[in-house]
């Protein structure tokens, strides 16, 4: 995994393999990323497990808690679409309203909203 310094200290993740399998693996991260001097994150859809996206996992929900507690501003970029829940639909409309955490498109999007 690397740690890219893009602009106004956002910091890209950037691998080709899974960073988030676990509660643990977002704890990690957290903690990187904030010794490293960064409040603004990238990650990738593609980096994270699958089951964070099923919402009955409560994984989702105990990692981005930690992100929101220690107030790092993430932005999450896939192609959300796939997900048909309503309740996984909902969790991203109401992320993305509140800013702290964001569901977008694009790497470009993510540094749009991280740089508010």
């Amino acid at each position: 995994m690397e740690i890219l310094s893009i602009e106004n200290g956002i910091a890209e993740i950037v691998t080709d393999n899974l960073v988030i399998r676990h509660v643990e693996d977002g704890i990690d991260l957290i903690g990187n990323v904030y010794y490293q001097g960064f409040d603004k994150v990238i990650i990738y859809e593609e980096n994270i497990t699958p089951q964070f996206f099923d919402l009955s996992t409560k994984m989702a929900g105990e990692i981005l808690q930690k992100f929101s507690n220690y107030r790092i501003q993430l932005a999450i970029v896939g192609h959300f679409e796939v997900y048909q829940s309503k309740s996984m639909k909902d969790f991203i409309f109401e992320s993305n309203k509140l800013g702290q955490i964001n569901f977008v498109n694009s790497k470009s999007e993510a540094i749009k909203v991280l740089s508010k």
